[in-house]
């Protein structure tokens, strides 16, 4: 594959009226002047990304990624790394069992994708964790201080909208579904690109209910009770009134973008057209109904005699292993990126019990992830991660639970033309420290660049002071699963 490279994408600048004399043809489209004649070409460098598409022939490619979250840090020795000979106040109450790749283990909770090792990458020795309690890592592969005074760094998703996305697309190239609420911990930031890069974060709180930890709550309230993002065209709002409103606020803009300094005239305009292309293509909104999927999917994607209760009160339903299902759908649908959370694995206390209960939902939503885009012919495309933001301590605290460990953790990785059916890493005999082949962060995101064609190494994007930053400071492809 051609990798991208050496490629200098800059924030956000006006074209001007010499760009759109460029791309005018002969007949224009009533969708096409909604999009853009009606905005201007303000606001989007179009040449630098349609350039950066073509050098690295992703321009009409469906490669991209689903990043799974599991939110509060999952215990490494309770997924993929047991320790049935550790004594009994690290190992727990969980047994291993065999899996299809020969003298490979993982804790009993995870059968499904035991079933389907082969198509997996069990990473027992990720390193370098931040120890923050946020997705931020797990969304960048940098601490959340990396570049702060600029803004800090952008989440991968916001740097794929920036290099492979447009506003004229019919989906965003970025959705961020994590916690399944647009107003609460937004790990996945734009940083130092600007908020005409964020990710598109669609309110799912109804399909997939969980109740949110107190702090959260307070966020949301301190945000108002109104949320949602709409999907569809209001039956009072008319293509004809769209196009009016856009007319209005191109004019209005446009005193005011001269002397704007901070970017969000251009985002604003950027999310306008994005909103514009959602609206009048339905493609993204149809994605997003799950009730117009086949059964026999809906049925793939349901653990057996499952319901939405759940035992502790932070920890999803079962049917949480449908968001798995969405994410597949805007893949379909267009997106490159789509970050996805399962909560909650802060198991302070009552690890076993919650785990028991949390484990199963993750491990079925896998294997039929997994499943559904190999029977479509998607799995080589789309590069799956699934991992926290920490691991858990070896010993179990007098709640019965196990507490932060930055240490080492877990990781699993599927499709992407990726070589599965391995493991890469160990630990010690207590899942304490890594022991071979430690696996950073960055490393991981090399790779999921490196399956879309991109190098991240000598790519780059200019930051607010004008400077290249690369995507990636330290980050090396995994050469075992090239």
């Amino acid at each position: 594959m051609q990798m991208l490279s050496k490629v200098e994408l800059g924030p956000a600048t006006r074209t001007g009226g010499h760009a759109a004399g460029r791309r005018e043809q002969p007949r224009v489209s009533r969708r096409k002047l909604l999009l853009a004649g009606a905005l201007g070409w303000g606001g989007l460098t179009l040449a630098e990304l349609l350039r950066a598409e073509a050098q690295a022939g992703l321009g009409s490619s469906r490669k991209a990624i689903i990043n799974i979250h599991l939110d509060g840090g999952p215990p490494q020795m309770d997924t993929i790394d047991p320790k049935p000979l550790a004594p009994v106040e690290i190992r727990g109450e969980f047994q291993p069992i065999a899996t299809r790749i020969p003298g490979l283990t993982v804790c009993e909770t995870m059968p499904r994708v035991a079933e389907l090792a082969e198509r997996f990458v069990f990473i027992r020795s990720l390193v370098e964790a931040a120890g923050r309690h946020d997705a931020f890592q797990c969304q960048s592969g940098f601490d959340e201080k990396s570049l702060s005074s600029l803004g800090g760094r952008p989440a991968q998703g916001c740097v794929l909208a920036r290099l492979l996305g447009s506003p004229a697309d019919e989906a965003p190239a970025f959705v961020d579904l994590m916690l399944g609420r647009p107003l609460v911990r937004n790990s996945a930031r734009p940083g130092f690109l600007g908020p005409a890069y964020r990710a598109f974060r669609p309110d799912i709180s109804r399909m997939f209910p969980r109740e949110l930890e107190d702090g959260m709550k307070k966020e949301l309230a301190a945000k108002g009770a109104e949320h949602a993002v709409q999907l569809k065209l209001n039956g009072g709002l008319s293509v004809e009134r769209l196009q009016d409103r856009a007319d209005l606020r191109s004019a209005l803009d446009g005193l005011r973008r001269e002397v704007d300094a901070s970017g969000m005239m251009d985002a604003l305009d950027r999310f306008h057209q994005q909103a514009a292309g959602i609206l009048l293509s339905g493609r993204f909104a149809a994605a997003m109904d799950l009730d117009s999927e086949d059964p026999a999917t809906l049925a793939l994607y349901t653990p057996p005699g499952s319901s939405d209760t759940s035992p502790h009160t932070t920890s999803e339903g079962a049917l949480a292993t449908r968001k798995l299902l969405l994410a597949r759908r805007l893949v379909e649908a267009g997106v490159r990126c789509v970050s996805v959370s399962f909560s909650d694995f802060d198991t302070h206390s009552s690890n076993f019990p919650r785990m028991r209960h949390l484990m199963p939902i993750v491990d079925h939503g896998l294997a039929a992830l997994v499943t559904d885009l190999q029977q479509r012919g998607m799995l080589d495309d789309v590069s799956i991660v699934a991992w926290g933001e920490f691991g858990r301590t070896p010993k179990i605290n007098g709640n019965g639970g196990r507490d932060h460990w930055p240490r080492v953790g877990m990781a699993l990785l599927a499709g992407g033309g990726m070589r599965t059916g391995q493991v890469i890493g160990s630990t010690d005999r207590t899942a304490s420290s890594a022991t071979s082949r430690p696996v950073s962060y960055q490393d991981v995101f090399a790779t999921l660049y490196h399956n879309l064609g991109i190098q991240a190494s000598s790519t780059t994007l200019t930051d607010p002071t004008g400077r290249p930053q690369y995507l990636l400071d330290h980050g090396h492809v995994l050469d075992e699963l090239t």
